[in-house]
């Protein structure tokens, strides 16, 4: 999905963390937030700036969380968010707090998850920081709400997508044709394949069984007014992770139009669940119930906090896939030697783990950098949080990953055009990608990319992993559906027994492990 900022092949040395620029320089940085972000969600007055910590107690559950909060504050912390689910707690505070933390008994790990300062930590906001809320556990009801480009490129109506900017253009209502990634995957009703494509097999679920499946899209934000989309999105299940902290409020998890991609979960959301209505377009699992989780924060970052915050909500509210279409900002790959970035990884890792033991699966694009992540590589664009100076070069290693795609367990979507072969811009990896999809070809116009629902009522057309990450979820729902007595595991497993089972070997056929993982995605019967 999701990736903002100019595309670039290799990586960034990034600045000293907690480095102070010119008060102006942040202001500056502050200003552009409120324009286009709509406010400054941050508190000031102190005349200091703040970095944003993960702290992590050794032990991962409650007890963790509270030593964790207690040990923040002792060092002059301002906690702001507990998470109780694996012991870690978000805190804002000036320079020297983590290595003060650090040195604190019970404390496994603390990591500053951005580089650029703010004035303050989160203001106050009522209703936010509960995990229950629209759970039965909360005792709510149904009326207590309601409802970069990685790499640039493509034609006027179609754009390589993991972060797309605002200039997307939309394309007229399909009226569900040209199908042909449902087509690929051997979807009923699909139509306007290729002869590539997998024969459309026995009907599938019923969309009385999809809707009793719940599946998360943790991304910029869910328009829920769009025609396809205004009966699959759960009020109950929905909120904004966009501060590090669950926001139930109703529309909190609709996009922000004055933060560049906003669009993009609406696409992302549509191919996973758009309604079969005649109209516009079809999900792959349309009859199914999404959480529409806001990850993308006011300035334009998906920070590790937002994405712990967005994985436990999914998971305490039941989802049964948990559709990741984005990198972690400000690292785009993050690195176990600084100690830092292997407090995200901590953090993360420990949030996609609880998603995956409630039962959830976790589905993550593999990115679009056309990257072996096997391998060596560069990284130029790290941190992409900074305020000024030019991107400097980072030299990785294998040891270094993209989150959450690349954590234990998660099965991580390459993407193939309409002829079924790689795309390619998509990264890839032999025991780093789990599954290919359509993610489509964005020099292809939109009878080469992937069209699915836009805000506003609108269409789009886009290609990139995080179009293939979507077909993938929403083929988990179908299997949940199938088979709801299935865990994690099993639903992983299924999908990976029904792409091998279809897929013959062979140097870029969809065998071909390092490009396809188990294989070409097919639908299970």
């Amino acid at each position: 999905m999701a990736q903002v900022n100019p595309s670039g092949t290799g990586p960034v040395r990034a600045p000293r963390r907690g480095a102070r620029g010119p008060v102006r320089v942040l202001l500056a940085m502050l200003l552009t937030a409120l324009v286009v972000g709509g406010a400054v969600p941050y508190v000031s007055g102190s005349g200091r700036v703040y970095l944003s910590y993960l702290v992590l107690a050794g032990r991962d559950d409650a007890a963790g969380a509270a030593l964790a909060g207690a040990e923040a504050r002792a060092a002059g912390g301002q906690v702001v968010q507990e998470y109780p689910q694996i012991g870690a707690v978000l805190a804002y505070a000036p320079g020297g707090f983590a290595d003060e933390v650090r040195a604190r008994p019970g404390i496994a790990a603390v990591g500053a998850t951005r580089t650029a300062p703010v004035v303050g930590p989160p203001r106050p906001l009522d209703g936010a920081g509960d995990f229950a809320a629209g759970t039965e556990r909360a005792g709510r009801s149904s009326a207590d709400r309601s409802g970069g480009a990685e790499r640039s490129g493509g034609t006027d109506t179609a754009e390589l997508s993991e972060r797309q900017e605002d200039t997307t253009l939309t394309v007229p209502d399909p009226a569900e044709h040209d199908g042909w990634n449902l087509t690929m995957l051997g979807a009923p009703g699909a139509g306007g394949g290729d002869a590539t494509a997998a024969p459309a097999g026995p009907a599938g679920p019923a969309p009385e069984a999809l809707h009793k499946v719940l599946v998360a899209v943790l991304d910029s934000g869910v328009d829920d007014t769009h025609p396809d989309l205004r009966t699959a999105v759960d009020p109950k299940a929905s909120a904004s992770c966009a501060d590090g902290r669950p926001d139930p409020r109703t529309g909190s998890w609709r996009p922000d139009p004055g933060v560049g991609e906003s669009g993009h979960g609406t696409h992302v959301a549509g191919i996973v669940g758009a309604v079969r209505d005649g109209r516009g377009v079809t999900g792959v699992a349309p009859g199914v119930r999404i959480a529409a989780v806001r990850l993308l924060g006011p300035l334009g970052q998906y920070y590790a906090e937002n994405i712990v915050c967005g994985m436990l909500w999914a998971a305490d509210h039941g989802a049964r896939a948990i559709n990741n279409s984005y990198f972690a900002d400000p690292w785009k790959y993050n690195c176990p030697e600084d100690r830092d970035q292997a407090a995200l990884i901590a953090a993360v890792g420990r949030a996609a783990a609880y998603a995956q033991r409630k039962g959830a699966v976790v589905v993550a694009s593999a990115g679009n950098d056309g990257q072996d992540l096997g391998a060596a590589r560069t990284d130029e664009r790290s941190p992409n949080d900074r305020v000024s100076g030019p991107a400097q070069s980072r030299h990785l290693g294998t040891e270094c990953i993209r989150l959450p795609g690349e954590l234990p367990g998660v099965v991580t979507v390459t993407a193939v055009n309409r002829d079924g072969r790689p795309s390619a811009y998509s990264n890839y990896g032999r025991g780093r990608v789990s599954l290919a999809a359509p993610g489509g070809d964005p020099d292809g116009g939109p009878q080469g990319a992937i069209v699915s629902d836009w805000p506003g009522g609108q269409y789009a057309a886009l290609a990139g992993t995080s179009m293939a990450a979507a077909h993938v979820t929403g083929a988990v729902a179908v299997a949940a559906a199938l088979h709801p007595d299935y865990g994690s595991a099993g639903l992983a497993a299924l999908l990976a027994t029904t792409a091998a089972a279809a897929c013959p070997p062979g140097p870029y056929a969809c065998g071909d492990r390092q490009y396809f993982g188990a294989g070409l995605l097919a639908l299970p019967r």
